[in-house]
């Protein structure tokens, strides 16, 4: 029954977040030896079509025709839960649900049930993501369902993420953890942002402050955290 325990990874989306997860798991899970550590099976699909590109443009089938041999090769190593490391993929999770009998764990749910858990009803929420995450709702459908509010940055800032994201991270440029720390400190400041959602997780990946991060709850966390849950359960 050890496979009942194994982690199906679908990663590369992108390779540097995919990774971050991946250390995080190990990092999370107490363990004194290598057994003690859940077994995964991480499938880097790096060449999948740009989520926020197919969201914008609305052609899901690019995504999902090549997402879907990735969900097989998942089966096929009997895995009992699946983990997707992007959030914005989880635009197409009820899709990809469809295709599998195997869960899949569906990060912006386990993220919101937390943010409500901490700060309750009402809470305003601020969302840093992609265009294509924005632009799909998710995280704002979520934040209604569990009676908080969602609130999205200006456009001038919205462009400052996607700069961070698609100009520095995906590219490799050192970042300057200063740069997400001040937008950050701008929602709660001036917004008015009671919590802050990382919901990228590329902006993940930005070592924040101490201060920083005690206004933030990071979906790629929430991620790690459930995923070591259900594989020792």
């Amino acid at each position: 029954m050890e496979h009942k325990r194994r982690l199906g990874v679908l990663g590369g989306m992108g390779p540097k977040a995919t990774s971050v997860f991946i250390d995080q798991i190990i990092e999370s899970t107490v363990a004194d030896r290598d057994q003690d550590h859940i077994d995964m099976v991480i499938l880097n699909h790096a060449s999948l079509p740009d989520r926020t590109h197919v969201i914008l443009e609305n052609c899901p089938e690019q995504f999902l025709r090549a997402i879907e041999k990735d969900i097989r090769l998942l089966e096929y190593a009997e895995v009992a839960n699946i983990a997707i490391p992007c959030n914005t993929a989880h635009y197409y999770v009820n899709e990809m649900q469809q295709m599998t009998k195997i869960p899949i764990i569906n990060m912006v749910e386990e993220t919101m049930k937390v943010i409500h858990e901490a700060y309750g009803d009402d809470c305003k929420v601020g969302i840093l993501a992609t265009n294509g995450t924005l632009h799909s709702g998710i995280y704002s459908e979520s934040a209604r369902k569990y009676n908080m509010v969602p609130h999205l940055p200006s456009d001038p800032v919205q462009q400052q993420i996607m700069n961070i994201i698609y100009r520095d991270i995906k590219r490799g440029v050192q970042i300057d953890p200063k740069e997400l720390e001040s937008i950050i400190q701008h929602l709660i400041e001036d917004d008015g942002c009671q919590c802050i959602i990382i919901a990228c997780t590329e902006l993940s990946i930005i070592p924040l402050s101490g201060e920083a991060k005690q206004h933030c709850v990071d979906a790629m966390d929430v991620l790690v955290k459930k995923s070591i849950e259900l594989s020792l359960n």
